[in-house]
Parts: structure tokens; C-alpha cells; sequence
């Protein structure tokens, strides 16, 4: 079984949680038994998030040597300018090595996003902007580091895709069964 879910944000991609007091977890969204992410989206980040029951599967979709394509809609501090872009169009060099090279673009407008809870908070003085960035690996906080590294802190993060599979009209808490494999063979 695979399971596109537009994870909300605050959310914890994991099905408990032994914090006092407990955070919101996968297991509040009516997910079907037995399956399990297939990679994770932080607390802050929303959307895609895929869950299957396919040891297999989910090696095919976050091992980094499959080079599949993650995209995400990011909300970003600053005016971004040509070499910004470039630099992340390039790879950037974080702690943990060299990213590999990103697409990104600056969106013209904000993206129609549903609302998120708590909004991000809004500064008069500081000016933000959307990116789309797709990346092909999966580190822990990739997307952030990478915006932050090339001054452009992350205001809010959403994953709009993975591979062949978009998160199209879910609305956050809900999920959708996919053909098995299909997107990813």
C-alpha cells in the first residue's frame, strides 16, 4: 500500500510520542494499519509525505543514490537575487558536505497555499519572497540549511511533490491511496 498525506504543520512524522505533553502525531489522521513514512518532513514543514508498508519502497524513495526529485514551495526572509539563486542552483556547501546542485526559481506571487497554524509572522520592515527548489537528496533540514547558508532564512516550508507524485488538492490532515509503486518504478 502507498499513501500520499498532506501533513499539517506541528505535526511529528511518527505515529507516537513519549514527550510530556505528547506532541500531534500520525497517529490522529485515520491512516490505514501497517504503513510507515517513507522519509520525513520536520515539525515546522507541511505537506507531501508518503507512507507505505514496502521496505523496498520506501528505500526507493529516500535513498539519495536514486537522485529522486523532492519539490517544495518555500517561503523565504530577504529579496532574493540572481546569485543566491545561483549558488543554490549550484550546491552548497554545508557542515555535512556539498550539496548536490538544486533547481530554483523565484515564484512570482505567493503560491495558492491553504493557511497555516500559527501564520508566520509578518514583518513590515523585512521583505520576503517564494522560491520553488527541488532537490535530490534528503538530509535533515536540507532545505533550510541551504536557504539560511545564502541568507535567505526559511519562513515556511512546503513540500509540493516527490518524484511523480504531487500533493494536488489535499487539504492538510488528509490522505489519498496510490497505486502501488506505480510513480516510482
Amino acid at each position: 500500500m502507498l499513501v500520499a498525506f498532506n501533513k499539517p504543520h506541528g505535526v511529528l512524522c511518527q505515529f507516537t510520542d513519549r514527550s510530556t505533553p505528547p506532541r500531534p502525531t500520525l497517529a490522529g489522521f485515520g491512516l490505514p494499519a501497517g504503513v510507515y513514512p517513507a522519509g520525513r518532513l520536520d515539525h515546522d514543514s507541511e505537506g507531501l509525505l508518503l507512507l507505505t508498508d514496502d521496505g523496498a519502497l520506501v528505500h526507493r524513495i529516500t535513498d539519495p543514490r536514486h537522485k529522486l526529485a523532492k519539490t517544495y514551495l518555500v517561503q523565504v526572509e530577504g529579496d532574493p537575487g540572481r546569485e543566491q539563486l545561483a549558488r543554490l542552483r549550484d550546491g552548497i556547501e554545508l557542515r555535512d558536505g556539498p550539496t548536490r546542485p538544486a533547481q530554483a526559481r523565484l515564484l512570482d506571487a505567493a503560491p495558492p497555499l491553504w493557511p497555516r497554524d500559527p501564520p508566520v509572522r509578518a514583518r513590515k520592515t523585512v521583505p520576503d519572497a517564494w522560491l520553488e527548489l527541488v532537490i535530490r537528496e534528503g538530509r535533515n533540514r536540507q532545505v533550510r540549511r541551504m536557504t539560511a547558508a545564502v541568507g535567505l532564512p526559511t519562513l515556511r516550508l512546503v513540500r509540493i511533490a516527490i518524484g511523480g507524485v504531487a500533493l494536488d488538492a489535499l487539504a492538510p490532515g488528509q490522505w489519498r491511496a496510490l497505486p502501488h509503486a506505480t510513480p516510482f518504478s
